[in-house]
C-alpha cells in the first residue's frame, strides 16, 4: 500500500514534468531522451542500479521546477532580460522543493538541484565545483546540453552529432563540464 502511494506520487510529479515539456514544441521528447541517455552514460561509468534508476527519473524530473516559471519567460522567443534570467535560474530550486517531500526521490534530488552547476563553479544554483557536484548531476548536465545542441530552438538550428560533440568538448575544455563524462558520452552508440 505504501509503495503504491509512493509510485502514485512519483507518477503525478512525472506527469507535471512532462506537462511542462509539452508546453514547448522545441522540447518534445527531451525528457525521455535524457532519461535514456543519462542511464546509458551512468551504466558505461559503472554506476550501481539505484543511481541508474535515479538517472532515469532525473531525466524526466530535472526541469519539473519550470512549472513555477511564468509562461511569458518560459516560452519567450528572444533573449531573456536580466530579471527574467534570474527567475528562470530558480527552476532547479523550485523542482528540488517540489520533489523533496518524497523520500523515494532522495537520489534524484541532487540531479534536479544541480543539473545547471558547472565543473568550474560558474553554474547555479549553488556554485558547486568539480567533484562537489554529484556525479549523477554531472552526467545529466552533459546529456542535457547534448540534447539541446541536437534540437532546433528558436535561437539556433539543430546541430548534427559531430558538431554537438565538438561544442561539448570545447565547453568541457573551458571548464564547464566534467571531461570524463563528456569523453565517455562521446563513445556511446545512440539511436537518434
Amino acid at each position: 500500500l505504501f509503495t503504491d502511494e509512493l509510485e502514485r506520487a512519483e507518477s503525478v510529479i512525472a506527469s507535471l514534468a512532462l506537462g511542462v515539456e509539452a508546453k514547448d514544441p522545441y522540447t518534445e521528447g527531451h525528457c525521455g531522451r535524457l532519461s535514456e541517455y543519462s542511464a546509458r552514460l551512468g551504466e558505461s561509468l559503472g554506476l550501481p542500479d539505484e543511481q541508474l534508476r535515479a538517472l532515469r527519473l532525473g531525466g524526466i524530473l530535472h526541469d519539473v521546477g519550470k512549472i513555477g516559471i511564468p509562461d511569458a519567460i518560459l516560452l519567450k522567443k528572444g533573449s531573456l532580460t536580466g530579471d527574467e534570467w534570474k527567475t528562470m535560474r530558480r527552476h532547479p530550486e523550485i523542482g528540488y522543493h517540489i520533489c523533496s517531500p518524497l523520500r523515494s526521490l532522495k537520489l534524484v534530488l541532487p540531479i534536479i538541484r544541480h543539473h545547471h552547476e558547472r565543473f568550474d563553479g560558474s553554474g547555479y544554483p549553488d556554485g558547486l565545483k568539480g567533484e562537489d557536484i554529484p556525479l549523477t548531476a554531472r552526467i545529466l548536465t552533459v546529456v542535457d546540453v547534448y540534447d539541446a545542441l541536437r534540437t532546433e530552438r528558436p535561437y539556433k538550428p539543430a546541430f548534427d552529432r559531430p558538431k554537438s560533440l565538438e561544442i561539448l568538448n570545447q565547453e568541457a575544455a573551458r571548464g564547464w563540464y566534467d571531461p570524463r563524462c563528456v569523453e565517455a558520452f562521446a563513445t556511446l552508440e545512440l539511436e537518434e
